[in-house]
């Protein structure tokens, strides 16, 4: 079983790849940001809770985002694998996950890390904000997320580099460039 972490900063192009990697390689998309959106979509109490949050630019607790990890990975059968796609986020996210997947027998294959410069970041946030409409997407927010992302979720990097599975991919090139040495990493540890 083919099981994947995509990561990098906010603004990387982690979505934008991970709809082709769950294309090429067949496999469950796990997305937190995409759980939560439509959790908050619905209005549901856990939606409300979370967009105020999120509006701050501040992560969820490691609990909250566990469970919507544990119950889609329980209701989805006979895939050849997992893409998390914004999880882990934290050093005890990637610690359950590990556990998680080692029970399972299937443990995580690597975690592909998309390395952008904080400027390029900043432009595709903020053009992303004006054309999806996203009022989360603010410099003040923004800058909010980066300052996160630092102090509690690139030691999640660290982790995996630990165990030898933190793969480093240029994220600054055209979406088929990236996509292209995202493949070959993916090849080479499946």
């Amino acid at each position: 079983m083919l099981n994947i972490a995509l990561f990098g900063p906010p603004g990387a192009g982690k979505g934008t790849q991970a709809k082709k990697i769950v294309e090429k390689y067949k496999l469950a998309h796990l997305s937190t940001g995409d759980m939560i959106r439509k959790e908050i979509a619905a209005g549901s109490d856990f939606g409300k809770m979370a967009a105020d949050i999120i509006n701050r630019g501040e992560l969820l607790s490691d609990k909250f985002v566990v469970a919507l990890i544990e119950n889609s990975i329980s209701q989805i059968k006979d895939v050849n694998g997992f893409l998390f796609d914004g999880f882990p986020r934290t050093v005890e996210q990637a610690k359950i996950l590990d556990e998680m997947l080692s029970k399972s027998g299937n443990p995580l294959c690597g975690l592909i890390s998309i390395d952008v410069p904080h400027d390029e970041l900043m432009r595709r946030m903020l053009e992303r904000a004006k054309i999806e409409g996203r009022a989360d997407d603010n410099e003040e927010v923004i800058e909010n997320r980066f300052r996160e992302y630092q102090a509690k979720t690139l030691p999640v990097a660290e982790h995996y580099k630990a165990q030898k599975k933190c793969f480093d991919v240029n994220g600054f090139g055209t979406v088929e460039q990236v996509f292209d040495a995202i493949t070959t990493i993916v090849e080479k540890i499946k």
